[in-house]
């Protein structure tokens, strides 16, 4: 595996901004970090979800956002692997009554990290 720091800041960074807009409700920024084909797949609560780019980030668009609510919105980067133009970042979300594991793969297009694909699991903590 080849990992460079300055690529692991520079994820870090866009993780950053990304969930800063999750937290928001900013789906105009919230798209750019993904790439416009992404699937968003897992379970929720049990039961499977399946979801569009478009369709995740209308979801976004109409929900109360978690800073709008006053609710605790709190993420932590439990690993970030990278190997040439491709990583795989796992993340711990608390969200509303949710605590979620994601995995978030990126690639490297165009000189930008951009996620091609989500998972989700709602975990016990």
């Amino acid at each position: 595996m080849i990992t460079s720091h300055t690529e692991t800041a520079v994820i870090t960074e866009t993780l950053e901004n990304y969930f800063r807009s999750i937290c928001e409700g900013d789906v105009n920024t919230l798209a750019k970090y993904f790439h416009k084909g992404t699937l968003l797949w897992g379970d929720v609560k049990g039961q499977p979800y399946a979801r569009t780019l478009d369709q995740y980030l209308d979801g976004v668009e109409n929900r109360l956002s978690p800073k709008d609510s006053g609710q605790p919105f709190l993420w932590n980067i439990l690993s970030i692997d990278i190997i040439n133009s491709i990583a795989m970042v796992k993340v711990h979300v608390k969200m509303y009554d949710f605590n979620y594991d994601e995995f978030l793969s990126f690639h490297k297009i165009n000189n930008n990290w951009i996620i091609v694909s989500k998972m989700i699991s709602d975990v016990q903590q």
